[in-house]
């Protein structure tokens, strides 16, 4: 049988591919724990920058398969959440591709990458009130982060579908593409991403997560924890060096 969640490596990119689409890759409770595998190898080999998640058959993600949770079965894995990403972030920069639906807690699994690329095809939702349920996934409070607070606020709380044109329009999208063209445009991205050096993207994704919290007082002083290794780093000569014979850096990671 063919895994629900498929692994391939690409240069330095991880691609993860949720592959149930004869379920419209409904999640369970074993692709969370594939999910929890392959983010562990994209975070402890130095040799991967970049990780995309995409799904089989035209669709991302349709959320949680009811009939595994009627098992007593959820797609969540404690500490980490709905498909080991929603309440942990990889320290690794992560990119959704998106075709078809991305729903519930596929939506949330989105909202939980850096970055995403969407075919003009695609729906966004958390349909979860309709069934009397809330998005816990994440998606209640990340949505209204990422787009204007009443229009998030609407979508939360009718349920409907977000089209691709107004999840790009209110920048919750980063590139569209034409349908079946998500997966090419994601990995183009990842490489523009990819070509920089890793521990000052590391630093920069903690520093952006992280600082939400800070007060004006110590947000300089906690970035300065953060980035002061990657300073000291010998990427950080090594871009310099690079920069001035006018070539490509190699970076080691350290």
């Amino acid at each position: 049988m063919t895994a629900p969640v498929l692994v391939e490596i690409k240069d330095n990119v991880q691609i993860i591919t949720l592959n149930r689409p004869e379920a419209k890759n409904a999640a369970t409770a074993e692709m969370a724990e594939l999910m929890v595998q392959a983010i562990d190898q994209l975070e402890s080999r130095d040799d991967l920058s970049v990780g995309i998640i995409t799904g089989a058959g035209g669709t991302f993600c349709a959320g949680m398969d009811l009939k595994d949770f009627l098992k007593g079965r959820r797609p969540s894995i404690p500490g980490r959440g709905f498909l080991g990403l929603s309440e942990r972030a990889p320290r690794k920069v992560m990119i959704a591709a998106v075709e078809g639906y991305a729903l519930a807690g596929g939506f949330e699994t989105v909202l939980a990458c850096d970055l995403i690329v969407a075919s003009s095809a695609a729906k966004f939702g958390l349909p979860e009130v309709k069934r009397g349920l809330v998005a816990a996934a994440g998606g209640v409070m990340r949505l209204p982060r990422r787009m204007p607070y009443h229009l998030a606020m609407e979508y939360i709380l009718t349920g409907d579908f977000i089209s691709a044109d107004v999840a790009k329009a209110n920048g919750l999208v980063n590139r569209m593409t034409e349908p079946g063209k998500a997966l090419e445009e994601a990995l183009k991205l990842a490489e523009a991403v990819a070509a920089n050096g890793p521990l000052a993207l590391a630093a920069s994704k903690r520093v952006v997560y992280e600082s939400s919290g800070w007060t004006l007082d110590e947000m300089f002083a906690k970035q300065g924890e953060i980035i002061a290794p990657v300073f000291g780093s010998a990427d950080a000569k090594e871009g310099a060096a690079a920069f001035a014979e006018k070539r490509k850096p190699v970076w080691q990671g350290k």
